[in-house]
C-alpha cells in the first residue's frame, strides 16, 4: 500500500472513531467472504458498517482521534462494526452474537458504548436486551395497569349500585302487590 493511501485510510478511520460514540470489535479470522457479507448486510439494516481494518492504520487512528480505549483491542485480525447516529446498539450486538454462535468463527472482543469500554461478556449481556418495541410495550403496559386499576375501582361501586337497583326493580315486579297494614285501612274507615 502507497503512503498516500495510508495517509487516507488513517485519515478517513479517525474520522469514523471520531464520529461513532459506539462500536463493536471482532476478530473475524476463518470467516468467508460470503459469511463476512451477509454479517455486513445484517448490520447495515441495524445502522452499523462493519469494516475490516489493518491494526497498524487503526492504531494510529486511534491515537489521532484520542480513542485510546480502542487500542486494547486491536490484537490479530481485526473487523469493526461502526454505529451510525440512529442505529441499534443492541441489535448490533445481537447480529455479532448471533453470527459467533451460528459459526463458531467470529469472535466479539469488546468495543466502545457511547464513549465507555465494553468487554465481550457486556456486549453479550447487551445482545440479550429485548428488541426497542418490546421495550416501549412493557415501559406503556407498566404506566397504564395502574390507570386500569384506579379506573376499576372507581367504576366498580357505580356498576354494583346499579345491580342492585336492577335486582330490586325485578325483584319488586316479580312479587305479588302487597297490601296495606290494617292500621292505615282503618284509619281510612273512621274518616
Amino acid at each position: 500500500m502507497l503512503k498516500a493511501d495510508k495517509e487516507r485510510v488513517v485519515a478517513e478511520l479517525t474520522e469514523r472513531l471520531r464520529s461513532s460514540e459506539t462500536m463493536i470489535v471482532a476478530d473475524y479470522r476463518g470467516l468467508t467472504m460470503t459469511e463476512i457479507d451477509e454479517l455486513r448486510g445484517k448490520l447495515l439494516a441495524h445502522g452499523a458498517r462493519f469494516s475490516v481494518v489493518k491494526n497498524t492504520l487503526t492504531r494510529r487512528a486511534a491515537k489521532e482521534a484520542g480513542a485510546d480505549a480502542l487500542l486494547a483491542l486491536l490484537e490479530g485480525p481485526t473487523a469493526i462494526a461502526f454505529l451510525e447516529s440512529g442505529g441499534d446498539a443492541v441489535a448490533v450486538a445481537k447480529a455479532l452474537s448471533d453470527t459467533a454462535r451460528q459459526t463458531k468463527i467470529l469472535v466479539v472482543r469488546g468495543g466502545v458504548l457511547e464513549g465507555n469500554p465494553i468487554t465481550e461478556a457486556d456486549v453479550a449481556s447487551l445482545a440479550t436486551v429485548p428488541p426497542l418495541d418490546v421495550l416501549r410495550g412493557q415501559v406503556l403496559g407498566a404506566v397504564i395497569a395502574p390507570l386500569t386499576t384506579i379506573v376499576a375501582l372507581f367504576s366498580a361501586p357505580l356498576q354494583n349500585l346499579v345491580g342492585l337497583i336492577d335486582a330490586r326493580i325485578e325483584q319488586l315486579e316479580t312479587s305479588a302487590p302487597v297490601e296495606p297494614p290494617e292500621e292505615t285501612t282503618k284509619v281510612q274507615e273512621e274518616e
